[in-house]
């Protein structure tokens, strides 16, 4: 498995507090259970790089706490750094309220946000051919970010795969830095809501239309939580891929466990309904355990898997 994963967007940290309901405005509540950890893209690069895809993390990173505590997280997972770290801020950092299993974020960023033309040329001049993109809607809806990145999304060379996901700032990325990533896109992934906003309608109408939306040949996954995700590929009716039944305990970072093991199972060799079906084993894995940063390593992914004809498949493509 030679393809990178190659995050193109953030890495912040995570201040997520269990709650028993989220509070009224002026209320307060009494949070049972409080973890600081590494967030946003982190997610993604972990859930590609558990299943022993390479994976690169060339985001923004700062000077003090939170941005010690992103190195360190990266460096556990054996994700490399592309860009160094910024001296002039820290990291930014996301609170998550999570009640019954459900997640309310309040995102605060930090040197992230400062992208500049000579940090999206290095990313440009280390990008490899067979190598994946991953943007999320998080950085594009930054301000300053938004242009940069979109230019690069446009001049990305054919032998490089871009990945979107549009996340739930959606509605805040303006239209003239959404639409040219859009049309380079190879893979967009996004939930249900998320496709609702950017088509105005729901289910495999907003799989069909988002598929306009991309360039020619490209796919889109629609993730649907339990029961699985939509896939709609090029001149192909939307097909169902089935979830797998587990006790969510905690939704948090489930989608990002899904798009990082959807890439790393196709550029292990799996076809687009195979990693499909597999990524939505990883995420069911990732919903049944407390954290951001759940998803499944290759015996944990067969384990969940058990009898699945696909089980063979994931293995020998895991082992390749």
């Amino acid at each position: 498995m030679n393809s990178r994963i190659v995050l193109v967007g953030n890495v912040i940290a995570d201040l997520v507090l269990d709650v028993p309901v989220l509070p009224e405005r002026g209320g307060d509540v009494i949070a049972t259970r409080t973890e600081l950890t590494a967030g946003g893209g982190f997610n993604t690069l972990v859930a590609a790089r558990r299943l022993g895809a390479p994976a690169v993390y060339a985001g923004l990173h700062g000077t003090g706490p939170y941005g010690d505590l992103v190195r360190s997280a990266l460096a556990r997972e054996d994700v490399r750094l592309l860009l160094p770290a910024r001296t002039d801020g820290d990291t930014g950092f996301t609170v998550a309220l999570v009640d019954e299993g459900e997640r309310t974020f309040v995102t605060s960023f930090g040197i992230e946000g400062g992208l500049t033309e000579r940090d999206i040329e290095q990313v440009r001049e280390a990008l490899r051919p067979g190598d994946t993109v991953q943007l999320s809607g998080y950085a594009l809806a930054l301000p300053g970010n938004g242009p940069l990145l979109a230019g690069l999304a446009a001049r990305l060379p054919d032998g490089v795969v871009l990945c979107l996901d549009p996340g739930p700032l959606v509605a805040d990325i303006p239209a003239d830095v959404l639409a040219p990533v859009l049309a380079r896109t190879d893979w967009l992934s996004c939930n249900s809501r998320e496709a609702g906003l950017l088509t105005g309608t729901r289910g495999v109408a907003a799989a069909e239309e988002l598929r306009t939306l991309l360039r020619p040949g490209a796919g889109v996954l629609v993730r649907a939580d339990k029961d699985g995700c939509l896939l709609a590929l090029a001149d192909e009716a939307p097909l169902h891929v089935p979830g797998f039944p587990v006790t969510a305990v905690d939704s948090n970072g489930a989608g990002d466990a899904h798009v990082g093991a959807f890439l790393a199972l196709l550029g292990a060799g799996l076809t687009p309904a195979e990693a499909a079906r597999a990524a939505n084993a990883a995420a069911a894995h990732a919903v049944s355990r407390k954290g951001p940063a759940t998803a499944p390593d290759r015996a944990e992914l067969l384990a969940l898997l058990g009898p699945d004809p696909l089980a063979p498949r994931v293995a020998d493509a895991l082992a390749g």
